[in-house]
């Protein structure tokens, strides 16, 4: 159990912290004609594969379904602009917050555990 939670919360982090580098592209090209918004796609293939490996049952299969779970970039074609730019500064800026405070609370969370752990560990 300790092993998955670890690695869930590892991979949940590479995420915010890719999303968080497509979120600050977006912003930075907020003035550029033509430009493309980028996301990141990860939730929902992640929550597919784990869902799968939670129906055959096994603890390594899980973890597998974990360790190979990769997020993309996508591109989305549809431009908000009249100058075909398809970022909205507001929108990004509140994501961009989003994804920090969730980043952060994942920290925290893996922090206490293994606090946790090395007390119970230790006998405390």
């Amino acid at each position: 159990m300790f092993g998955n939670t670890i690695a869930m919360m590892n991979k949940s982090m590479d995420y915010l912290w890719k999303k968080q580098e497509i979120i600050a592209d977006n912003i930075a090209n907020v003035d550029t004609p033509g430009y493309k918004k980028k996301s990141v796609d990860f939730e929902q293939t992640f929550r597919e594969k784990l869902e799968e490996a939670a129906t055959i049952g096994k603890n390594a299969d899980v973890q597998q379904a974990i360790q190979n779970t990769n997020s993309r970039v996508v591109e989305e074609a549809r431009a908000t602009r009249a100058d075909g730019n398809g970022v909205n500064a507001d929108v990004e800026y509140t994501e961009l917050t989003r994804t920090a405070l969730q980043y952060q609370y994942l920290v925290q969370s893996m922090s206490a555990d293994i606090t946790r752990y090395r007390s119970a560990i230790k006998g405390q």
